[in-house]
């Protein structure tokens, strides 16, 4: 079980890169199929999820001070502008070295492994494709997302639930069992609909 931010971080490039590899091999028009972040197209998902590749330091903050220091305003103008680049070439930045070194600001790196394994289901769910993240990595975020430093992030709880995986061994709580696979636990955790399954809301 790894228990060090190294050893997490480490985790990160291998499913930025798995993912990468599963859209590559599906025709191109996926990019403009929907993904389930609201609004936002398959590439626009990745157009976000790789900014780093794109803008260094100065550049994202001088792209982050034009829309007042907001940072949801940013992710949607940038998510929109370089969601129009080839997907080819967004997919070439899922796989850049940068992207595996990259660590998500202010997340640490159990929050930088998160980015990639929410939104890579993001777009492998929508689309009707296995999940992307090993298992390795899909414990963590679940371990993350139940007891670590991500719970309650999303604002939702299991609510006196015993959550446990179909698809790997895991589970988490207590009370009456909850089901499902893990990639559909961690979408209702990270707050995203899942008609069935519903968290409580915190």
């Amino acid at each position: 079980m790894i228990t060090t931010d190294t050893g997490v971080q480490a985790l990160v490039g291998l499913q930025f890169q798995a993912l990468a590899e599963t859209l590559a091999g599906q025709p191109t028009s996926i990019a403009d199929a929907p993904s389930l972040c609201e609004g936002w197209n398959v590439r626009h998902v990745v157009a976000h999820m790789t900014m780093a590749a794109r803008y260094d330091g100065p550049a994202y903050m001088a792209e982050l001070a034009a829309v007042g220091h907001n940072f949801e305003a940013l992710s949607n103008k940038i998510a929109r502008r370089d969601g129009e680049r080839p997907f080819d070439t967004l997919l070439d930045d899922l796989w850049s070295d940068t992207m595996a070194a990259w660590a998500f600001p202010g997340g640490g790196a159990i929050g930088t492994l998160a980015h990639v394994v929410i939104h890579g289901l993001d777009i492998t769910v929508a689309l009707g494709l296995p999940r992307t993240a090993d298992d390795q990595a899909t414990r963590l975020i679940l371990d993350s997302l139940t007891t670590g430093d991500l719970a309650s992030s999303f604002g939702t709880a299991p609510g006196g639930r015993k959550l446990k995986a179909t698809d790997l061994e895991w589970q988490s709580g207590n009370g009456t069992v909850l089901e499902a696979d893990a990639g559909d636990l961690i979408l209702a955790l990270a707050g995203r609909p899942r008609p069935q399954l519903t968290l409580a809301v915190q």
